[in-house]
């Protein structure tokens, strides 16, 4: 989106130029999935889709939010009286945030505000996070509030949870607040640290929506997590992220077939993401190709969140590009994405092998993004 375009846009539409511009990317998680609330470990990097945030100061207490992606549609409320909003949808994230902001951070006042994003919905590359921290990031900037893009992520992560009502991890925000350009970001999700590992120049981040539509705030979504809740009780630990794949052979006679095996992917994905990322940070690729590949195998046997037009991209994909890149679904899964580090000069390839198979295969034709690894958000 052109700064001086949404600029102009808000002017038009408040009769008045914004004070600032705030944009927060989306994400792709290269491995690591469902392990963040299990307080693993994850991979992701930001990439070059997001949200554009125009915002001004009010003299009142009121937020008037204008989504330029939904016909310009207008919410307002106070910020003092937060509601869920029934009608529009799209509102809660914005209403969610700015509540947590003022009950967490002293100094927030009204504005302004004109939305637009180009991050796919319902795909699985956080469209929700990187509005909720563009958001955060744009009225932070507006009235100096103390948020660090730590505080950003977790007030985002909160509002998601207790407000829009979806128990996500803190992956998706934190890597839209602090995401390094041309870097993927190990993130223990435990302790928060991180570590930035630059992404080969010879590969290219890939991601082929398989238009498969899916919801986050989902009852499997929210099932998956209790399930896992519940391998740590049998397990004795306070999370996945403490057991052992030993632990879990020992106590499989007694827990139930599925929840030992959600058990099973959070273990072995940790193990994994860890392999992944230093096999990355050391150029070697095959490593990459086998984790990812394992990963994806699991989330379809063990985690069930895969479904079949993605396990065919997957397949093709594998099949072309074998272990010179790897290919993974990536998101919390029941349809979304499909993310793939390919060789550049194998890129096209990709292309052409959807493009001539998928939509033949399953009724659905598929986007591509080439992407690349961008920095978090700013304002």
């Amino acid at each position: 989106m052109d700064k001086q375009l949404l600029s102009a846009e808000f002017e038009q539409h408040f009769a008045h130029a914004p004070a600032l511009v705030a944009h927060a990317p989306g994400r792709v998680n290269l491995i690591g999935e469902h392990t963040d609330y299990n307080q693993g470990f994850v991979f992701p990097a930001a990439i070059n889709f997001g949200t554009w945030v125009a915002a001004s100061a009010r003299d009142d207490n009121k937020i008037v939010v204008t989504a330029r992606d939904y016909s310009n549609a207008t919410n307002a409320f106070a910020i003092d009286n937060i509601e869920y909003d029934e009608e529009q949808g799209w509102a809660n994230y914005v209403r969610g945030v700015v509540k947590v902001l003022h009950e967490d951070v002293a100094g927030l006042k009204g504005a302004n505000l004109f939305v637009t994003g180009n991050v796919p919905q319902g795909a699985g590359l956080s469209s929700s996070a990187s509005f909720e921290v563009a958001i955060i990031k744009a009225l932070s900037a507006l009235y100096e509030l103390p948020v660090d893009g730590v505080k950003a992520a977790l007030l985002g992560q909160k509002a998601e949870n207790t407000f829009v009502g979806c128990s996500c991890g803190i992956m998706d925000q934190l890597i839209s607040a602090m995401g390094k350009e041309g870097n993927a970001m190990l993130l223990d999700c435990q302790s928060l640290n991180i570590a930035h590992s630059p992404l080969p120049a010879s590969h290219q981040i890939v991601i082929i929506n398989s238009n498969v539509k899916r919801g986050l705030v989902d009852s499997e979504y929210n099932l998956r997590r209790e399930q896992c809740e519940q391998g740590a009780s049998l397990l004795g630990v306070s999370s996945l992220r403490e057991a052992s794949i030993d632990m879990l052979e020992k106590a499989k006679p007694h827990m139930p077939d599925v929840v030992y095996r959600r058990a099973k992917h959070i273990i072995t994905e940790n193990a994994r993401t860890l392999s992944a990322s230093t096999a990355l940070k050391n150029g070697d690729i095959v490593t990459v190709s086998e984790a990812m590949a394992a990963s994806h195998a699991s989330m379809r046997d063990d985690f069930e969140i895969t479904v079949p037009p993605i396990d065919y991209l997957v397949k093709i994909i594998h099949s072309l590009i074998g272990n010179t890149g790897g290919v993974r679904m990536t998101g919390g899964g029941f349809g979304g994405c499909v993310v793939a580090l390919v060789p550049t000069d194998r890129v096209n390839d990709v292309k052409q092998c959807v493009a001539d198979n998928y939509f033949n295969e399953t009724g659905y034709h598929a986007d591509i993004y080439v992407c690349t690894a961008t920095q978090g958000a700013f304002a």
